[in-house]
């Protein structure tokens, strides 16, 4: 057990997964911001919450630049402290939403399913045009049969996809390298 308690003890995991803790919490009190202003909580307006993630992101990377690396970052570390942190953020964020929607407030949840039927019947000679009324018809069951829990992995998937560019220009951006080697 001590072994894996000083293994998440490295700078390079434990600062980017607390600041994932923060994140997370940020993004899920923008979500009840949302809420409290009787917005769609579940809506397009709520990818606005990556950019506290873009924020959170780059104020780390450079917090670890300075006062662990002395001044360098390795394009790996920037890397790795980007992606540990947007993971640890999509998952507090999508357990504390869903444990809204199932403990507090399921009229939220509710929205999101007729919300998402309305957006699909919208699309839908689109999506017959282009897959087929079989696609139609798989899409049209999986959005009946939502349950809450597809609120955790939907975050995952969303924020991991978002994270792809802003991750690899703040690890370019605060990459700095000692060259000294090289001489």
């Amino acid at each position: 057990m001590k072994s894996i308690i000083d293994y998440f003890s490295h700078p390079l995991l434990k600062i980017p997964l607390l600041a994932g803790l923060i994140t997370g919490v940020l993004c899920f009190l923008y979500f009840l911001g949302l809420y409290a202003l009787d917005i769609a909580p579940l809506g397009n307006i709520r990818v606005l919450d990556y950019g506290i993630h873009i924020i959170v992101m780059a104020t780390t990377v450079w917090y670890y630049r300075k006062n662990i690396g002395q001044g360098r970052l390795h394009f790996w570390e920037g890397l790795t402290i980007g992606y540990v942190l947007n993971t640890m953020a999509a998952l507090v964020t999508g357990w504390l939403i869903y444990l809204f929607v199932t403990q507090i407030d399921p009229g939220v949840f509710d929205e999101y399913v007729v919300n998402s039927k309305k957006l699909l019947l919208e699309g839908k000679k689109q999506l017959t045009d282009q897959f087929g009324p079989e696609t139609f018809a798989e899409q049209w069951t999986k959005t009946i049969n939502m349950k809450p829990s597809v609120l955790i992995p939907d975050e995952l998937t969303k924020k991991t996809a978002l994270a792809v560019l802003p991750v690899l220009i703040i690890s370019l951006i605060f990459r700095k390298q000692d060259y000294s080697v090289l001489q």
